[in-house]
C-alpha cells in the first residue's frame, strides 16, 4: 500500500510538471514580415486615375461574379462549384488533413488495451531451472490496461497545432481553388461572348467588303475602274476571311475549358453558353479595398502564413523528441494454466509511472535545426508570397486603369470613323469622291471596330484577374481562417 501511495504522488508531481511546460517557440508573427508591416502601415490601393464608375475603395464582394448581375453566368459557377472535378480533389485534401488532425489529437489522453489468449503448449524447462522436461499443458492469458500518456514537455501539443495549423492551410488552399474555379468560368464564359461578338463584327466587315469588291468589279467591267482597286478589294476579303478561323477557334477553346470547369466533357457544352451574344457587363464599381485588408483576405496568403505557423510549432515537435515520453498507467489479468485460470494463483496486477527515453544524439539535434531552418524558410515564402499578392494587384489595378482609358479612346475613334464611313459613301454615291476613298473609309471602320471588340474582351480578362487578385469569394471563410495571422 504504501508503495501504491508513493507511485501515486510521483504520478500527481508529474501531472503538475506537463501542466506547465512546453518547448520550442510559441508561434507569432514576426514584427519585422512585410505582412506585419502592411498590417501596421497598410498599402494604399491605387486604380491610376481610373473614373470612379470603374473601382471604389470599399469592402471586396464575397461571391464578386455576382456583381454582372447575369443569372445564366450565376448559375454556370454553381454548376462548377458542385461539379469541377479539381475542387473535388480539394475536398477530399480537407478531409484527409482534417481526420490527420483528430488522428494526432487523440495521441493524447488514456489509452486502454486488452489482450487475451487460450493455447496449448510447453514452456521451456530451462526458463525455469528445471532439469527436466515439463510436460505439454493448455495455458490462458488475459490482461486490461490503461495508460495515460504525460505531455511533460509539450510534444504531443505541438503536434496538434502543427496538424491544426496543417489543415488550416489546406482550406486555404481549398478555398483558393474554388476562387480559381469561379474565375475560370466567369472568363471563359465571358470569352464565349466577345468571341460570338468578334464574329459578328468580322462577318459584318467582311459583307461590307464583299460588297465593295462587287462595286469595284463592276467598275473595272464598265471602264469607270482600275485592276488594282480590283485587287486590293479582294485582297482585304481574304485577310477579313483568314481572320474568322482564328476567332472561331478562339471561341470553341473557351467552350471546352468551360466544359471542363462544369465537370463535363467537350461535348456538352451548355447551349446557353453557346448562344452567349453579349459579354457580361459590371453594374457598379468595383471594390478594391486596402492593402491590410488584401492580405487578410487573399488565400495564397492564408495557406502560407498557416504553413509558417505549422512549421514553427514543428520546432517543438522536434526538440520535445529530445526528452522522455512519461506514461502513467496499470494492468490487471491473470496468466496460467487454463484450469487454474482466474485463480489467486494466475492473478497478477501492475501500476506506476513508465519513463522511455531515447538519449538524443547528432541525429535529434540535426532535426531540431532541420525544423529551425525550415521555419526560416517558410517565414521568406510568406513575405514573397505578400510581396507578389501586393505587387500582382498594383499591376493589375494600373493595367485595368490604361485598357479602359483604351477602350474609351476605341470607342470615340469607333463613332468617328461610322460618321466618316457614311460621309464618304454618301460622297461615292453622289460622284463627288472616287470609289477607292470609300474603300479606305469602310476599311478603317472596319479594322476599328475590330481592334474594339478585342480592347473590350481585354477589359473583361482584366476585371477577372482584378477580382481574382483582391482574393474575392469566400469572405467568411477567408476571415475564420486568418483568424490564426491575429494570435
Amino acid at each position: 500500500m504504501k508503495r501504491l501511495l508513493q507511485g501515486g504522488v510521483l504520478a500527481l508531481v508529474l501531472a503538475g510538471v506537463a501542466a506547465c511546460t512546453t518547448v520550442g517557440p510559441d508561434y507569432a508573427l514576426p514584427k519585422d514580415s512585410r505582412f506585419a508591416q502592411t498590417q501596421q502601415q497598410p498599402v494604399a490601393l491605387d486604380a491610376r486615375g481610373s473614373s470612379a464608375v470603374d473601382a471604389a475603395h470599399a469592402a471586396v464582394a464575397g461571391r464578386w461574379w455576382k456583381l454582372y448581375d447575369d443569372a445564366r453566368l450565376d448559375a454556370l459557377v454553381e454548376q462548377a462549384l458542385q461539379g469541377n472535378v479539381e475542387l473535388k480533389v480539394a475536398a477530399a485534401r480537407l478531409a484527409q488533413a482534417q481526420a490527420r488532425y483528430t488522428q494526432v489529437l487523440a495521441l493524447g489522453g488514456v489509452n486502454g488495451n486488452v489482450e487475451a489468449a487460450a493455447v496449448r503448449g510447453r514452456i521451456s524447462a530451462e526458463s525455469l531451472l528445471q532439469p527436466e522436461v515439463l510436460p505439454v499443458a493448455n495455458f490462458a492469458n488475459a490482461s486490461l490496461s490503461v495508460s495515460y500518456q504525460l505531455d511533460l514537455f509539450g510534444k504531443i501539443r505541438r503536434a496538434v497545432e502543427a496538424a491544426s495549423a496543417d489543415a488550416e492551410a489546406v482550406q486555404a488552399a481549398s478555398d483558393l481553388a474554388r476562387i480559381s474555379v469561379a474565375a475560370a468560368v466567369v472568363g471563359a464564359y465571358a470569352e464565349i461572348c466577345h468571341g460570338n461578338h468578334e464574329l459578328a463584327v468580322a462577318r459584318h466587315s467582311l459583307e461590307l467588303q464583299q460588297a465593295s469588291r462587287q462595286v469595284a468589279a463592276r467598275l473595272h467591267a464598265s471602264g469607270r475602274g482600275t485592276v488594282t482597286a480590283v485587287k486590293r478589294a479582294e485582297t482585304q476579303v481574304a485577310t477579313l476571311q483568314a481572320a474568322l478561323p482564328l476567332l472561331q477557334a478562339r471561341k470553341q477553346a473557351a467552350a471546352y475549358e468551360l466544359a471542363e470547369l462544369l465537370g463535363r466533357t467537350p461535348d456538352q457544352v451548355p447551349a446557353e453558353a453557346l448562344d452567349c451574344a453579349e459579354a457580361p457587363e459590371l453594374k457598379q464599381p468595383i471594390p478594391v479595398g486596402d492593402g491590410a485588408a488584401l492580405l487578410r483576405r487573399r488565400p495564397d496568403v492564408r495557406q502560407v502564413e498557416r504553413e509558417l505557423a505549422a512549421a514553427t510549432a514543428e520546432i517543438g515537435v522536434a526538440t520535445a523528441e529530445m526528452y522522455p515520453d512519461v506514461f502513467i498507467g496499470g494492468s490487471i489479468g491473470a496468466n496460467g494454466l487454463l484450469d487454474d485460470f482466474g485463480k489467486k494463483v494466475t492473478q497478477q496486477f501492475t501500476f506506476g509511472p513508465l519513463l522511455s527515453w531515447s538519449i538524443p544524439g547528432r541525429g535529434a539535434r540535426a532535426r531540431v535545426r532541420g525544423a529551425s531552418a525550415r521555419a526560416d524558410m517558410m517565414l521568406a515564402e510568406f513575405d514573397r508570397v505578400v510581396l507578389q499578392a501586393l505587387r500582382e494587384t498594383q499591376t493589375i489595378l494600373s493595367s485595368y486603369a490604361e485598357d479602359l482609358r483604351h477602350v474609351a479612346a476605341l470607342r470615340e475613334a469607333r463613332d468617328r470613323a461610322e460618321v466618316a464611313a457614311a460621309d464618304m459613301r454618301r460622297l461615292y454615291q453622289g460622284g463627288r469622291v472616287p470609289y477607292l476613298a470609300s474603300l479606305d473609309a469602310e476599311r478603317t471602320l472596319a479594322s476599328t471596330e475590330a481592334s474594339l471588340a478585342a480592347a473590350e474582351a481585354q477589359v473583361s480578362k482584366d476585371q477577372i484577374r482584378l477580382f481574382l487578385a483582391l482574393g474575392g469569394g469566400w469572405a467568411d471563410q477567408a476571415a475564420a481562417t486568418s483568424a490564426g495571422a491575429a494570435h
